[in-house]
């Protein structure tokens, strides 16, 4: 989006451990050739990520491959390296014409909970009835009509999914399938504080099939997320809580935690913006929105892009919303999804403060939220 500068901050290369800077050189090299070239980089690369997937020692080999990512020096650095991993990790063990895919569901779960400031509920971490789920998957088509996978019993964790965990979940992946079993992780439960808010988890499964199909390629979740959630919604339900879990479709896992993670952030994004707006068209009329860039020595990669929605008739603060670009995301593609959902919600005046600006307002000490009569000079969105 024009005018918006990318406000984080990258590592200095020559800082990342030496076996970082081999895989991000080969990137590079991949990046900047075309043919053989790019086909050369993209093996040696390949084989440095096997090596370590299939490490001895595999938190050790989790951690080297979660530095190479942390230390990347550029967006389009990190987008390939993760590419190429998240690749790698996905090739399932198959022999015989028979594979088993490791797969992963994210939930984005909206939660409420009433009973004032301090009211807390708890959403324990294990599924009591994991065959219904399977069972309702199996009657609405999911995995591409599979009918052979199991789930685990465990709502689990995106750190149990991710790269640092990504050697280790494919030695107890090839651990299970030599015992017929079922692959089960650690549960993760869910501590729910008062008010509305947004979490994730996943449903974690494996599912055999012949070799080369893949089980992972809806895009949506077809006929069988609304059932998913009905099915969920039971089985999570919570004393004193509203829950509604909300799937995304079936991916390998380290695909499956960057779609959870931007889904969980982009639902939090519209429930701020739909209770903000209420609020203001009833008290006050339409609102204006801001988005602008912003460092924030708290923010992944040390910057964040902010929301704000106000009136001119109002004297309140802005509404804002720390909007966080996740490793590998463009600023752009981020500011665009603020400002689809402004339109979505039919916000007519929507403005992008160009360049990057300080974390804190100097006057109240608070994140610093622009309103249109303060900010410096914009550009219209829509």
């Amino acid at each position: 989006m024009a005018g918006l500068a990318d406000p984080r901050s990258f590592p200095d290369p020559a800082a990342a451990p030496d076996d970082a800077r081999e895989a991000h050189a080969l990137a590079q090299a991949s990046l900047a050739a075309s043919g053989p070239d790019a086909q050369a980089a993209d093996a040696t690369l390949d084989a440095l990520i096997d090596r370590e997937l299939a490490a001895a020692d595999a938190s050790a080999a989790g951690r080297r491959l979660a530095q190479w990512l942390a230390s990347a020096p550029s967006v389009a650095v990190y987008r390939h390296l993760w590419r190429a991993l998240a690749h790698r990790a996905a090739v399932p063990p198959h022999g015989e014409g028979i594979a088993v895919t490791l797969f992963a569901i994210p939930l984005v779960i909206v939660a409420g909970v009433g009973g004032g400031p301090q009211a807390r509920a708890t959403v324990p971490g294990t599924l009591p009835d994991a065959p219904a789920l399977v069972a309702a998957l199996v009657e609405h088509g999911a995995l591409g009509g599979n009918r052979s996978f199991a789930l685990a019993t465990s709502l689990v964790a995106a750190d149990a999914l991710d790269v640092a965990a990504a050697p280790a979940l494919l030695a107890a992946r090839r651990a299970a399938l030599s015992r017929g079993e079922p692959l089960e992780l650690p549960p993760a439960q869910l501590v729910l504080p008062a008010g509305e808010s947004v979490h994730l988890r996943f449903l974690v499964g494996s599912a055999v099939g012949a070799a080369g199909l893949d089980v992972t390629r809806e895009a949506t979740t077809g006929r069988w997320g609304i059932p998913l959630t009905r099915a969920l919604s039971t089985q999570l339900a919570a004393a004193g809580a509203t829950l509604l879990a909300l799937p995304r479709p079936a991916l390998a896992p380290l695909a499956a935690v960057a779609q959870g993670r931007a889904a969980q952030r982009d639902v939090s994004a519209q429930l701020f913006a739909s209770n903000a707006i209420r609020e203001l068209r009833a008290s006050v009329g339409e609102p204006v929105a801001v988005i602008g860039a912003h460092r924030a020595a708290d923010a992944p990669g040390g910057g964040e892009l902010r929301l704000s929605l106000s009136s001119p008739f109002s004297q309140r603060d802005a509404h804002g919303f720390r909007c966080p670009i996740l490793p590998g995301e463009r600023v752009g593609d981020v500011a665009q999804m603020l400002a689809d959902l402004c339109a979505d919600a039919r916000v007519a005046d929507v403005r992008i403060v160009a360049g990057v600006h300080d974390d804190r307002d100097p006057l109240t000490g608070g994140p610093l939220m622009f309103k249109p009569e303060t900010m410096p000079g914009a550009s219209t969105a829509h």
